[in-house]
């Protein structure tokens, strides 16, 4: 096996070279003596696939000890950028890069951390904040005098499901709270609790979702049995120091303590809003102008693949295929998100390298901490959030995310705050 090695720049390389037809046919007659095939085992499983697996890895080996590389500066995945069946051999083309060198020790933060002010707290905002934490606090009791329900009425209902006539299973709950109208509930079925008496039993007719996340329930129509028990208000007490010991479960604390807990929660608040639509961008953008290096082509390359995947998620089925089809039409779609996926690619290593020089890390742990932060924040399920994340090897991205905003909390000052 020979590979020829050709040096495109200080980081990316192209390997390319044939295999002979032999030497991938004695590794398929290796795999078949090292697998009889056994009954009942899959027979179209004749150990191509397994061989061309070894051929490529040797093959890359190959190119490596060629170039003289370090394995350890291997950047990514190889790319294959040509694999072509001639007469008696196999022809490869693979593009690998090796890490860029990029120089954090001179960089000076106090050249990138944009200016701001640190927000503080009006009066009037912490009161407004103590008034929705007061809401937030107070406990639901019934209506002293029943009415029929109206939107935004805190119903408690029991409820059955039925699909073809047969119950099915998490369709049904007792002393169920719900919001009427705030569409956390199958589409259709809150509005047609509008109206309901105390004690009355309904039939409600919904389908769910064809998107719906059980696929045994997607699509179909479903009756729902209804009895309202009663509706269910929130009253609001007047927050005194009694209030703020039991909450904040210290009995020395008084309502002062409590608002000024508030006043640094509105700050907080506040500043991450700042930080989010002023501050990171114009860390990126300093950022990206500070350094200059050469990227990895092949990992661009992916980022591009990644990012019209992206945008052709919600393409139907005859856009998919016009873009297929249209070979200069893909070809411009690839190239209409080349610079964006070239700073993705920048920043994700200038974060990796000043990650590493200030000793930023980020554990799985972590990760998943942040991710139930979110979903609680946004009324997600957390578990769910994060098997998402998991199911769509998004955790990578995550742990990017979190380790990013460490470094600019950095370079911005907040660990010293």
């Amino acid at each position: 096996m020979k590979v020829t090695v050709e040096k495109i720049d200080d980081i990316n390389y192209i390997m390319s070279g044939n295999v002979d037809n032999s030497i991938i046919e004695a590794k398929v007659a290796a795999y078949k003596e090292a697998n009889p095939v056994k009954e009942g085992d899959d027979k179209k499983n004749t150990g191509e696939q397994d061989a061309a697996g070894e051929v490529f890895k040797d093959f890359i080996d190959a190119g490596i000890k060629e170039a003289k590389l370090n394995v350890a500066d291997i950047l990514g995945q190889p790319a294959l950028k040509k694999y072509e069946q001639q007469t008696d051999s196999v022809y490869f083309e693979v593009e690998v890069a090796t890490s860029p060198v990029i120089n954090v020790d001179s960089i000076v933060y106090a050249d990138i951390a944009p200016s701001y002010s640190k927000p503080t707290a009006s009066p009037e905002d912490v009161e407004a904040k103590l008034m929705e934490f007061v809401k937030q606090q107070a406990p639901f009791t019934a209506l002293e005098i029943p009415k029929a329900i109206e939107k935004d009425d805190v119903a408690v209902i029991d409820f059955t499901g039925f699909i073809d006539g047969k119950v099915f299973e998490g369709g049904s709950a007792e002393k169920f709270n719900i919001k009427v109208g705030s569409d956390k509930f199958i589409p259709g079925f809150e509005e047609q609790l509008i109206g309901m008496e105390y004690k009355e039993v309904k039939d409600i007719i919904v389908s769910f979702p064809d998107n719906y996340s059980s696929e045994d329930l997607a699509g179909k129509e479903a009756k729902f049995v209804v009895t309202l028990h009663e509706i269910q208000e929130q009253k609001v007490t007047t927050p005194d120091d009694a209030f703020a010991q039991k909450v904040l479960n210290k009995p020395e604390a008084t309502l002062q303590t409590l608002k000024d807990q508030l006043s640094e929660q509105v700050n907080a608040e506040e500043i991450s809003q700042i930080y989010m639509s002023e501050l990171k961008p114009k860390i990126v953008e300093a950022l990206l102008a500070a350094f200059d290096f050469t990227l990895p082509t092949n990992i661009v390359e992916q980022e591009i693949d990644a990012k019209v995947r992206e945008k052709t998620r919600d393409f139907d089925e005859a856009q998919h295929k016009a873009y297929m089809q249209d070979k200069e039409k893909f070809n411009e779609l690839r190239e209409s998100v080349r610079t964006e996926a070239q700073k993705s690619i920048k920043m994700s290593l200038i974060v990796e390298a000043l990650a590493k020089k200030e000793g930023i890390t980020v554990g799985e742990q972590e990760v998943i901490g942040a991710l139930g932060y979110q979903a609680t924040m946004t009324g997600q399920d957390p578990q769910a959030l994060v098997k998402y994340y998991q199911d769509n090897n998004l955790m990578v991205s995550a742990k990017m995310g979190l380790t990013e905003d460490k470094l600019f909390g950095v370079i911005l000052g907040f660990d010293k705050a």
